[in-house]
């Protein structure tokens, strides 16, 4: 579809929203931008946007809906509201800010999805192919709209895409060269409502695949091994826990990767700046589209031994008084959560809670496996939390409620002697209370510092 001249509905305000329709007027289309928040900034919006363009907030009016010949939905807004299931009935295109970028940008795309381990691996696939070729973007979920730079790209490009489910959930004809899914766990239940549905979206990152791409899979994910042999691509597994006669594993404290004819050493464990297992997969992962793409695996090898991982990843924030403090805000699911824990080697007084995404979290109460002395708990989920953590014995008089992050920092601090570490590491979403976890993690080291009265 030619954008140019259509009436485009952008649903949300937010960046995603924000940059879809700068693309839009761009390409001469005629957007009107759309949030059910009647209470937003409608001179903000407008000033954003550095152009006139019609702002509807609260209900959207049925004479405006009807003009509508495409929508273009930003990834916080479920498609299952009245409001956009009525666009699917009058079979009005809907779009997300991924499948429009997608249409207008050019060059070659690399994506990842997946639960956890997204951030990290994009992050650095993003600097293994920045050290090789001289137009890269990284883009998506990692802070940069893939509709801000879809203009600039020229043949040559290559987009490395962090992708979410919310927006798989809307692409048509989004297709990457290389696709990867990092694992499959519980997560965003309260907007897909069903393992089953979350799962479909996150596969659906392959779906326009052919058999002259590749999509990367974790070989131990058993719901990933059994999507690999329905994929139109090229399966390429990655495992930490065996070898394969092909794909990319761990052995013995070196990464391989085997392509039935020959085995490349990639690197070893020991010679790398990230810890923990997960991460070696993360690096898989990377390094297993990276080849594909064309990159040398020298030009692989001193990236990956250059890279330090990602801000609010297990993040070494500062020793005060003796205790380590780490800020491990990214951690947003019970399972990336119990990936902080492990990593963990000395008494932890542990900061969780916050947006309740309707998920369990008995697997990461026992991960925390006599490691955590104290539960400072904040947010929406802290009650479901507590209770958790009491009926699996944990002790009730190491549990405490916080109104906020400054408090329970300061009561961890408190508790903490030296030799412990501190660690936010909340399990949940920061909505609610913060914009994002990168906000919430950046507070989380502005407290710590303020105890060192570092400005850092």
């Amino acid at each position: 579809m030619d954008v140019k001249g259509k009436k485009v509905l952008v649903f949300g305000c937010g960046k995603s929203g924000i940059g879809a329709t700068r693309l839009l007027l761009a390409k001469g289309a005629d957007p009107i931008i759309y949030d059910g928040n009647e209470k937003a900034d409608r001179k903000k919006i407008q000033d954003s946007l550095g152009a006139e363009v019609k702002i509807v907030l609260g209900n959207l009016p049925e004479e405006t809906a009807k003009q509508v010949e495409l929508v273009v939905m930003s990834p916080g807004v479920p498609c299952d509201i009245p409001v956009v299931q009525d666009f699917y009935a009058r079979k009005v295109p809907v779009w997300g800010e991924v499948e429009l970028a997608y249409r207008v940008g050019k060059g070659k795309v690399l994506a990842v999805t997946g639960t956890n381990g997204k951030t990290t691996t994009v992050t650095l696939l993003g600097e293994i192919m920045k050290n090789y070729y001289p137009e890269v973007y990284v883009v998506g979920n990692i802070g940069t709209p893939y509709t801000d730079v879809a203009l600039e790209q020229s043949e040559n490009a290559w987009t490395v895409a962090e992708v979410s489910s919310f927006q798989m959930e809307t692409i048509e004809s989004f297709h990457p060269v290389a696709s990867a899914i990092t694992n499959i766990t519980e997560d965003h239940l309260n907007r897909h409502h069903t393992m089953k549905e979350y799962i479909r979206c996150k596969e659906r990152i392959a779906e326009n695949q052919t058999a002259e791409d590749v999509c990367v899979l974790n070989y131990e994910d058993d719901v990933l091994r059994e999507f690999g042999a329905q994929v139109k691509a090229r399966v390429i597994y990655f495992s930490s826990r065996r070898v394969l006669d092909r794909g990319i594993y761990l052995d013995n404290g070196t990464i391989y990767i085997a392509d039935g004819k020959e085995i490349i050493p990639v690197v070893r464990t020991d010679d790398l700046q990230l810890l923990g297992l997960h991460n070696f997969e993360n690096i898989m992962v990377a390094v297993a589209m990276a080849y594909h793409a064309g990159v040398p695996m020298d030009s692989i090898r001193k990236t990956v031994c250059a890279f330090k991982g990602v801000a609010h990843r297990i993040e070494y924030v500062a020793e005060v008084n003796g205790v380590k403090y780490y800020n491990d805000s990214k951690g947003t699911n019970p399972d990336a959560a119990i990936k902080g824990i492990q990593a963990m080697n000395r008494p932890t007084c542990l900061i969780g809670g916050g947006f309740d995404k309707e998920l369990a979290f008995d697997d990461w109460i026992r991960a925390f496996d006599g490691k955590v002395k104290f539960l400072a708990l904040i947010g929406q989920t802290r009650e479901k939390i507590a209770e958790t953590a009491l009926r699996l014995g944990f002790p009730e008089k190491n549990i405490a409620f916080f109104d906020n992050l400054e408090q329970a920092t300061k009561a961890c601090a408190d508790h903490a002697v030296p030799g412990d570490a501190v660690l936010l590491s909340p399990a949940c979403a920061s909505w609610g209370q913060f914009d994002n976890y990168e906000q919430r993690g950046d507070m989380f080291k502005q407290y710590v510092r303020s105890m060192t009265g570092s400005r850092e």
